[in-house]
């Protein structure tokens, strides 16, 4: 069962609290999750931040847009009841209570026209903005699936401009990337080797200063699948520097087969095929730099509890 919309839990919530007495957020959540029969993992997914569960931030904007329409009241920190607003809503016994039923509400269309008038800049904008919005996504969902679009579009162009730098260039690059990363950090170093007779290898990454544990990196800038021949003969190179451990890089992928090789073998060797480069390299901000930042404000509700 997918997690209902913020707007399908709106009339669920209400109905909650209709007995006019003041509940606790927490409590109505675990009332609702239990209503719905929603299930463990649907109640564990995450927001794609990894920082809310989707179920709380759409139970939390169910409440808020209630709220600002006046049909519930938050008369201390983390509490809420109904108003008479709210209990005249119920006694029409809607099938669905949504911004729709909300908008004739003057204070919620407001609220909504003034919020979209800072996004879009005048009110003639705002409130036709406010009429298209009606996909059901929180604020909080609406903001991270844009920065999620704009992440995986800077991958994309990242693994773009990856795929067209030069073999030495690309030999370079993971070895820089795995020392971004934390390998031959503070005690080791790291090196690219890129010339013949390197030994089937194009960098090494020493992870002390004795040398007594090291990483062998192969990189391939291909188009092409890597099979398992090619990772077979990455792990005969290891066997050649007496090694344990071995990164191989590429800028397509593995083949299944190539997979479960490096899975059945006693020495360590990892894959990172052309998306996993392409997010490591953006988080580990090689090749890319930050053009802004956003600061995502909640209010700071200790600040407000007077009886502290």
């Amino acid at each position: 069962m997918a997690i209902p919309d913020y707007e399908s839990l709106m009339l669920p919530f209400l109905q909650q609290v209709e007995d006019g007495e003041q509940h606790r957020i927490r409590d109505i959540r675990e009332r609702l999750a239990l209503e719905l029969s929603l299930p463990p993992d649907d109640l564990e997914a995450l927001l794609p931040s990894g920082r809310m569960p989707v179920f709380n931030s759409r139970v939390h904007w169910a409440k808020t847009y209630l709220e600002k329409a006046g049909a519930v009241e938050a008369p201390s920190r983390g509490i809420v009841r109904i108003t008479q607003r709210g209990r005249d809503l119920l006694s029409e016994d809607p099938a669905r209570i949504d911004n729709d039923v909300l908008n004739r509400f003057p204070e919620f269309v407001e609220w909504r026209t003034r919020s979209q008038a800072r996004n879009h800049g005048d009110k003639a904008s705002a409130i036709s903005a406010v009429e298209a919005t009606q996909d059901g996504r929180t604020p909080e969902e609406t903001l991270e699936e844009s920065y999620r679009a704009l992440r995986e579009a800077t991958e994309d162009e990242l693994l773009d401009k990856v795929r067209l730098a030069s073999p030495l260039f690309f030999e370079r690059l993971v070895v820089d990337l795995l020392r971004r990363l934390g390998y031959g950090g503070a005690s080791g170093s790291g090196e690219h080797l890129g010339r013949s007779g390197d030994g089937g290898v194009d960098g090494v990454i020493w992870e002390d200063k004795l040398g007594l544990d090291v990483v062998y990196v192969q990189a391939k800038r291909w188009q092409a699948t890597v099979g398992r021949p090619d990772v077979q003969a990455f792990a005969g190179s290891l066997e050649g520097f007496r090694a344990r451990k071995g990164v191989m890089i590429t800028t397509s992928n593995f083949s299944p087969d190539a997979k479960a090789y490096v899975d059945r073998i006693e020495k360590r060797i990892v894959l990172i095929d052309g998306r996993q480069l392409a997010r490591l390299m953006f988080d580990a901000e090689l090749g890319v730099s930050t053009a802004r930042t956003f600061a995502v404000k909640a209010i700071d509700s200790d600040y407000f509890d007077e009886d502290a």
